[in-house]
């Protein structure tokens, strides 16, 4: 166990310097060394260097942090104590070298850390290094720290990773029917948990099963990264997750979960399935200051698939998600479903900036789905390079299985547009509501999208109902009621189940 230094500790001796006057100046060199000062200043020097790299290097094996002659140089941070007690994963054996399988060492802490939870918990620090490991859990008052330069690295071979049942709102395992593999770092049942660091990286090594999906070698569906399931009061921050066998952050019906200066990556192409962060019947929920690349949606709202979802009956509520910076090729940048039949609700999106992306925001949902999607704020988004800025779909039919109710039609209603800006998009607005799934009370005020290509119709609708305030580009479709800037009526749509909808554009 190491006692670590808290921010407002003193320096440790070695590296405390005086004020350099006459009588001060050499109170930092081993007095062996001034013995033999004034005849032997050749040999003090050598001897003084060799003790001084000596010293440094230890420190930095011993997880002190420190610079090193002979292998990669990492500054000199003192990790903060978040905890009462800290642990180092060195100490139950750990070996960061990229080969050595470290699960035993990461269970070996958690289980230490578990036995505090009176006391306040304990905190793991992951120095630098790259540490293999199969997956683990983590337990209550719990944080999770990752020294910059420290690697978690996911095994890449399923045989390690261990089946779970399919979630409960799902009902049917996402890829495949029956159990699902669990994810790199789980918790269940869990509150006061921590995950942190200076930028470290939990990396999923998902290339393998990339692979094997679009091979088709795989029986059971995927697993995220980083799952925590049926928890309360999460942390998660500076920290950097990358190439996750599938989804990458998936909180599961939790309360109370902050996601703040996190990355997410995967590539953009041929990475299937790697959403950057999907909060899935979670409430009470703050995402900002993140950037986020990865090979499908980049965050995606969720609450249950059909009738399973319906069933289960816990809907993702209260989410702020501010100041990101996302991009999609082959999905969208923040999406809301198409697994919502929990409900989805109060949601506000800010200060966003999408490129080079296939969609910007979209909302997708299907019948069968039920559920609702209501109350919806999307403020301050910036569109760099989209194929289609703002989307609502409702003919996203993909289901579980066959037990699903082709009439449980989903409520859309109350989704406002409040500066929307953006370049260089082919698209700027498509909204297909339907006869039997309309869309209700939509509002747009302060638009203004350069279009990639001057068409007709890029401002797309079908079965939509709502109002425009002011002047916005491009001209709003006509399902929609026009007012001024002053609220007063200009003209009043009687074409709300009128369609212009052209996938073609």
């Amino acid at each position: 166990m190491v006692e670590t230094l808290t921010p407002t500790s003193s320096p440790p001796p070695f590296w405390r310097r005086s004020e350099p006057n006459h009588h001060h100046h050499r109170r930092w060199i081993p007095s062996a060394c001034a013995f033999f000062l004034s005849t032997h200043k050749t040999f003090l020097t050598a001897l003084c260097l060799a003790s001084l790299v000596t010293v440094v290097y230890w420190q930095r094996g011993t997880g002190a942090g420190g610079f090193s002659l002979f292998g990669p140089a990492f500054p000199l941070r003192r990790l903060p104590r978040l905890r009462p007690v800290a642990f180092n994963l060195t100490d139950f054996g750990g070996v960061g070298d990229g080969v050595t399988l470290n699960t035993r060492a990461f269970e070996k802490a958690v289980l230490a850390i578990s036995k505090l939870g009176r006391k306040g918990g304990g905190q793991l620090n992951v120095p630098p290094g790259n540490w293999l490991t199969a997956p683990f859990n983590l337990t209550s008052h719990m944080t999770l720290f990752l020294a910059e330069g420290a690697v978690i690295l996911g095994i890449d071979d399923e045989k390690y990773w261990p089946l779970m049942p399919p979630l409960p709102s799902y009902g049917y395992g996402r890829e495949h029917p029956g159990p699902r593999y669990g994810s790199l770092i789980h918790g269940q049942h869990l509150k006061d948990i921590t995950i942190t660091g200076h930028n470290g990286t939990i990396n999923g090594q998902g290339q393998a099963w990339w692979r094997k999906y679009k091979q088709k070698l795989l029986n059971h569906t995927r697993g995220p990264l980083v799952q925590i399931m049926w928890s309360s009061n999460i942390l998660i921050s500076n920290i950097t997750l990358r190439d996750s066998p599938f989804w990458t952050l998936h909180p599961y019906d939790c309360k109370n979960v902050t996601i703040r200066n996190v990355t997410i990556l995967a590539p953009v192409f041929q990475a299937p399935n790697t959403d950057g962060i999907d909060p899935d019947s979670c409430e009470d929920m703050v995402i900002e200051d993140c950037y986020i690349s990865v090979g499908d949606d980049a965050i995606a709202i969720k609450s249950g698939w059909d009738q399973y979802g319906v069933r289960y009956g816990r809907p993702s509520k209260n989410i702020l998600i501010k100041n990101l910076v996302v991009r999609s090729n082959v999905s969208a940048g923040i999406s809301i479903g198409s697994e919502m039949s929990g409900g989805v609700s109060n949601i506000t999106i800010e200060n966003i900036h999408i490129w080079k992306s296939r969609r910007a925001v979209r909302i997708k949902t299907a019948p069968g789905r039920g559920g609702y999607v209501r109350g919806i704020t999307y403020r301050n988004l910036t569109f760099d390079t989209v194929r289609v800025g703002i989307v609502i779909k409702t003919d996203y039919n993909e289901h579980p299985d066959m037990g699903y109710d082709p009439k449980a039609f989903p409520v859309l209603e109350d989704i406002s547009y409040t500066s929307i800006h953006g370049e260089s998009v082919r698209v700027p607005v498509r909204i297909q509501g339907t006869a039997e799934i309309p869309v209700k009370n939509v509002f747009f005020r302060d638009m203004s999208v350069g279009v990639a290509k001057k068409k007709k119709h890029v401002f797309q609708c079908a079965y939509v109902e709502g109002r425009v305030v002011g002047t916005i580009f491009p001209a709003p479709c006509e399902n929609l009621d026009l007012y001024d800037e002053a609220g007063n009526l200009v003209r009043r749509s009687t074409s709300q189940n009128s369609s212009d909808i052209d996938y073609d554009i």
